[in-house]
């Protein structure tokens, strides 16, 4: 999965990286050109390139990781402490609306309101996504949910918002319309 989409990296995948970047460096100590090592390893010319630039200045080390792009700002046990609080559900903590389930908004109050450290709602998504949550739907419908109430308003009051499809009509096949005549 690429970054743009959302994937972040585990620590196998960061450590495949890694050795892809180092097996880069011994071929330009070898001497190799850039389309043959952008071949060998899978990697596109442009990564090479850029690579190679970063040998030349900083040797095999400037090809070392740089770490994540962002500080995890919770410490482990603060992360087990809202694991826990998460599974407590959004009732527990006063989220008592129609929606029944945890919403970023919700996790980032939360995490401001247990922690008073504050997080972006995409830095709330990369740190469940981190730690290994996903967004999902939940399995069962509410318990609040009137079969009834949605059965009169299906009959009785979408027919009079609903807007009535416009039927189809021959057409002029004239360049100039009808109403300019």
């Amino acid at each position: 999965m690429r970054y743009a989409q959302g994937g972040g990296l585990t620590l196998a995948e960061q450590g495949r990286r890694e050795a892809v970047r180092l097996e880069a460096a011994k071929r330009f100590e070898a001497g190799a050109g850039t389309s043959q090592i952008a071949v060998d390893l899978r990697v596109t010319d442009r990564s090479v390139r850029r690579w190679r630039a970063a040998w030349r200045q900083g040797g095999t080390a400037a090809l070392a990781p740089a770490g994540p792009p962002s500080v995890e700002k919770l410490l482990p046990q603060q992360w087990q402490r809202l694991e826990a609080e998460l599974r407590r559900g959004p009732l527990a903590h006063g989220f008592d609306d129609e929606h029944q389930g945890w919403t970023l908004k919700r996790v980032k109050l939360l995490i401001g309101r247990l922690f008073h450290v504050g997080y972006t709602l995409q830095g709330v998504w990369r740190l469940l996504k981190r730690h290994g949550w996903s967004c999902q739907v939940p399995v069962r419908r509410a318990l609040e949910r009137d079969e009834a109430a949605i059965e009169v308003w299906k009959a009785e009051v979408w027919p009079r918002v609903k807007v009535p499809r416009t039927t189809w009509a021959p057409t002029s096949a004239s360049r100039t319309s009808a109403a300019s005549r």
